[in-house]
C-alpha cells in the first residue's frame, strides 16, 4: 500500500519544473490540502498509508497542477481567515489582503450591526467570514455570475448554523438586485484592473482566473464609478463604505467618492505591504 511519504516523494519529482531540482514544498502543500491538513501535516506522517481513492484524488489533483492550474484550483478549496471555501475558476481564489477588509469593517462597525451586503461576493469569501465573525442581522452576497453565486451558496454551510438563515444571495450588476433595501454597511472588492494591464498579471491569474471579476472599464474604474453612487442611495446615516481597490488608483477611488458629494470621512488605508489598497466612508445626513 502506498504511504503519504511515497505519494510525497513520487509528487516532487512529478511537480518539478523541467530544469528545476526538486522540491517537497509544492508536493506537501497539495497533499496537505487534498487531505484538509495542516500544511506540515504529510511530512509528519510519511507513513501513515492511504487508501486508493484517496491516492488517486491527490494524483487527479497534482495532474491539475502540472498543466498550470493554480494550487488551490488543482485541489478545490482555499482558504481566507478561519474558513475553508471552495473554489474553481468561476471565482477568484480568496487574498490575504482582503482579509484585511473583513477587519476593517468589523472594527468599524463594532462587531457587525443591521444589513450588510457584499457587492461581487465570488466564492463567498466576505460575506461568509461577516456573516461567521460578525452579529448582523442580515448579511447579502451579489454577484452577476450564476456560477459564482452557485459556488457561494454552497459554501454557506461553513457558516455556523445558528447564523447561516442570516445569509441572502442575490444575482445581478453592482447593486441593482438589492436597491429600495437600506444597509447599514456596503462592502465590495471589485473588479478594478484595466484591460491595458492584462498582460502585467502573472500567467497564474491572467489564465485561470474569471475575467470578470478581474478586470473593469474606464481604465479599471468603471465598477467603483458606478458603485459609488448606488451605495449612496442604499446606505442609512452614516452607514459605511468600504472598498478594496488597486493601490495604484487608490486617489482615483477617493475622488469618486468624494465628487458624489453624499459621503464624509473618507479614507484610504494601508494592506500589509503598506500600499493604500483601502478606501472607506461614511453616508452623510440625507
Amino acid at each position: 500500500m502506498t504511504t503519504i511519504g511515497d505519494l510525497l516523494d513520487a509528487l516532487s519529482q512529478e511537480l518539478a519544473a523541467p530544469g528545476v531540482p526538486p522540491s517537497r514544498t509544492e508536493a506537501r502543500d497539495l497533499i496537505a490540502g487534498v487531505l484538509d491538513q495542516p500544511r506540515f501535516w504529510p511530512s509528519a506522517h510519511r507513513d501513515d498509508p492511504l487508501d486508493a481513492a484517496t491516492e488517486e484524488a491527490i494524483r487527479a489533483a497534482a495532474a491539475r497542477r502540472a498543466e498550470g492550474m493554480p494550487i488551490q484550483y488543482a485541489i478545490g478549496r482555499a482558504t481566507f481567515r478561519h474558513l475553508t471555501l471552495n473554489v474553481d475558476p468561476r471565482v477568484l481564489i480568496p487574498r490575504p489582503e482582503t482579509e484585511l477588509l473583513v477587519d476593517l469593517v468589523l472594527a468599524a462597525q463594532r462587531g457587525g450591526k443591521g444589513r450588510v451586503v457584499d457587492v461581487g461576493t465570488g466564492s463567498g469569501a466576505i460575506a461568509l467570514a461577516l456573516a461567521a465573525e460578525g452579529s448582523f442581522d442580515e448579511v447579502h452576497a451579489i454577484d452577476l455570475s450564476p456560477g459564482a453565486l452557485e459556488l457561494a451558496r454552497e459554501n454557506a454551510a461553513v457558516v455556523p448554523e445558528e447564523k447561516r438563515s442570516r445569509l441572502r444571495f442575490h444575482e445581478g450588476s453592482l447593486l441593482e438586485p438589492v436597491m429600495g433595501t437600506l444597509f447599514d454597511t456596503v462592502v465590495s472588492n471589485p473588479p478594478y484592473i484595466a484591460m491595458s494591464e492584462r498582460a502585467e498579471l502573472p500567467a497564474l491569474v491572467r489564465e485561470w482566473e474569471p475575467s470578470m471579476a478581474l478586470f473593469a472599464g474606464d481604465g479599471g474604474m468603471w465598477a467603483i464609478r458606478n458603485l459609488v453612487p448606488q451605495a449612496a442611495e442604499v446606505l442609512v446615516p452614516g452607514g459605511l463604505l468600504a472598498l478594496e481597490v488597486d493601490s495604484r488608483r487608490a486617489d482615483l477611488a477617493v475622488a469618486a467618492v468624494r465628487d458624489d458629494g453624499r459621503f464624509t470621512d473618507i479614507e484610504t488605508r494601508l494592506d500589509l505591504t503598506g500600499r493604500p489598497r483601502f478606501v472607506v466612508a461614511r453616508r452623510q445626513e440625507r
